[in-house]
């Protein structure tokens, strides 16, 4: 049976972190704001080890679910912090933009951008294809202008095609259509859809 949310919020504190990553991963399909305290307070008892990478993405990317916003500051700080699991910055660039109110989503986008951290980058576009978020022309170009000097087979490309969809304007097909005939099947295949102003439906961890 499927954890409370009662019960995975007690979870959370459990000696192993495979049960602890469970209740978080069941926290973020609840999605519930109640929640986000006790995530936050999870969070970061799990970045002290390092081992632990799994169950902080799941619970970067609970409290992203379930919009709780006093955590930016904190998302934002262990964005600049190394970590070696590369998937935790992907998380963190997806809960940074789920938890920017829609008038911030840009500027939050593009401060993950400018990072430095390609998987932070990642991540922040992820979750602007999964939201279907609208961009002003100017953060779309400043996405396009990160994305320009990246050879064909770069997998950041994948999530600014999937976003394109609802992008307009010639620099974007152009982008596009580079996109759908180059070599990577993933790209090309998000890129064709967006082409047609269709976004398609994604699964991730």
């Amino acid at each position: 049976m499927a954890l409370t949310l009662d019960e995975a919020l007690a979870q959370l504190g459990h000696r192993l972190s495979p049960k602890r990553r469970s209740a978080a991963s069941r926290l973020r399909r609840l999605a519930d704001p109640a929640a986000g305290p006790s995530l936050m307070e999870a969070l970061q008892r799990e970045v002290r080890d390092a081992r632990t990478w799994e169950t902080q993405y799941q619970v970067v990317m609970a409290l992203g679910m379930c919009g709780h916003r006093p955590a930016l500051g904190l998302l934002r700080d262990l964005a600049q912090r190394p970590f070696k699991a590369n998937m935790v910055y992907v998380a963190l660039g997806d809960a940074i933009v789920r938890l920017s109110a829609a008038e911030d989503a840009a500027d939050s986008l593009r401060w993950c951008l400018d990072g430095g951290t390609p998987m932070l980058a990642d991540g922040a576009l992820r979750a602007v294809a999964m939201q279907q978020l609208p961009l002003d022309s100017a953060t779309i170009d400043h996405v396009l202008d990160l994305l320009d000097p990246l050879g064909p087979h770069d997998g950041l490309r994948f999530w600014a095609a999937a976003a394109a969809a609802g992008w307009t304007g010639p620099r974007v097909r152009a982008f596009l259509q580079e996109c759908a005939a180059g070599p990577r099947a993933d790209v090309a295949n998000a890129a064709t859809s967006s082409l047609q102003g269709k976004y398609q439906t994604y699964s991730i961890l």
